[in-house]
């Protein structure tokens, strides 16, 4: 049952394929149950801590309201703007509001459709109303719904059965994860027992149950091993704690018990399973496609030819994670050129040597487990006799 056809055949001929389903089963099946048991063992009962806070000192709740007009001269404290409430009891008032002035110069416009509280003690600053955030749920919501369109007419129903495995992963985080780690549980243990079962889950959804398939997850374990064994040591190598940004000083203080370090770690895991997944997708289907293409090929020549796939991967790995970071943190990166010191001091302080060393992990991690899912690619695959192989049908 774990390894049946779905959209996809193996060149493996009968006798060979059922040998090899059923070493994948031996293998799988208790990761599938372990994780099962850790998800029952580590559930959060306790979910009081979410939703404990008030989103504002005063618990005032959020008022959606439209900009009417910018007043830029405004001798008061704060800029303000005219707003027309859109919600609450007073729908369709018009006062204005208070407006931080970074949001005032960078971006607010008249027709933006913002959220605002009422705050009793801001009433002679020129207005109880303040600004709190924009809404956005309608060009997000239209964004999600393009991208749906895009992967559907590209990708078909397998893209479509990926953001349904996604969406059920970004539940697992939403609903397990998180709330365990808040309870008081183990950040690694979680890491580790949410990584798995976004795994099964995103995996399975979006390749189906395959030899081919249950190989790359087996290497994405591999490369998750890797990742935590290396992320252990660098993190508490380099001391990254995670204590130097306002975040982590939040959290710290609101749990006390909790190690941020483990929360570093625990990020790190579930942020290189999507990448982990990438890559040893690609490098089992490379050892399938190879092996379809020419059945003769000894298992050395198999090893060669799969990993000279997996080095232009790692190539291409070798930049894509530093670009990603660079993109993501340019406003930091900007503000600590500002300071006099060395390249190597810039990059070992605070909160860029702790992107710097989750890059270097997240790296080491995902180059080898290209090798390691070569590896038992080559060794499943190479199981058919040279003659009398069932050719791979095609996916569609």
């Amino acid at each position: 049952m774990l390894m049946h056809q779905h959209h996809e055949t193996t060149p493996l001929p009968a006798g060979a394929r059922r040998r090899a389903q059923l070493v994948l089963a031996a293998i799988v099946v208790p990761l599938f149950i372990a994780t099962l048991v850790a998800t029952w063992m580590l559930w959060p009962e306790d979910r009081s801590a979410i939703g404990s806070r008030p989103l504002t000192d005063s618990n005032a709740k959020p008022t959606p309201a439209v900009v009417t007009d910018l007043d830029a001269d405004s001798e008061q404290v704060l800029p303000t703007a005219g707003i027309r409430l859109t919600g609450g009891d007073n729908a369709g008032a018009e006062t204005r509001m208070q407006v931080p002035p970074e949001i005032f110069d960078h971006g607010l416009d008249v027709g933006d459709k913002v959220l605002v509280v009422f705050l009793s003690d801001a009433m002679g600053s020129g207005s109880p109303y303040v600004f709190l955030d924009y809404q956005r749920t309608m060009p997000m919501g239209i964004l999600f719904i393009g991208y749906l369109i895009v992967v559907a007419l590209v990708a078909r129903i397998k893209g479509l059965a990926a953001v349904v495995g996604l969406l059920t992963s970004l539940g697992v985080i939403v609903f397990f994860a998180i709330p365990a780690i808040m309870s008081g549980s183990n950040p690694v243990g979680v890491a580790l027992t949410a990584g798995s079962l976004m795994m099964f889950c995103a995996v399975y959804l979006a390749h189906g149950m395959s030899i081919r398939t249950t190989t790359a997850l087996l290497g994405t374990f591999g490369g998750l091993a890797i990742t935590l064994g290396v992320g252990l040591w660098a993190l508490r190598a380099s001391h990254v704690t995670g204590a130097q940004g306002d975040t982590g000083q939040l959290i710290s203080t609101t749990f006390p018990n909790l190690r941020l370090g483990d929360l570093i770690l625990c990020g790190l895991v579930i942020a290189c399973l999507g990448a982990l997944n990438d890559v040893t997708i690609t490098q089992a289907s490379a050892v399938w496609e190879l092996h379809a293409a020419n059945p003769k090929l000894s298992k050395r020549e198999l090893w060669r030819g799969g990993m000279r796939i997996g080095e232009d991967h790692i190539a291409s790995t070798v930049y894509t994670l530093a670009f990603a970071y660079v993109g993501t943190a340019l406003p930091l990166l900007i503000l600590a050129a500002l300071i006099d010191r060395s390249f190597l001091a810039t990059l070992g302080a605070g909160e860029i040597a702790e992107e710097v060393v989750r890059t270097l992990v997240s790296s080491i991690g995902l180059i080898l487990a290209i090798p390691l899912t070569t590896a038992i690619a080559v060794a499943l695959v190479h199981k058919a006799p040279r003659r009398g192989l069932v050719k791979e049908e095609a996916a569609e």
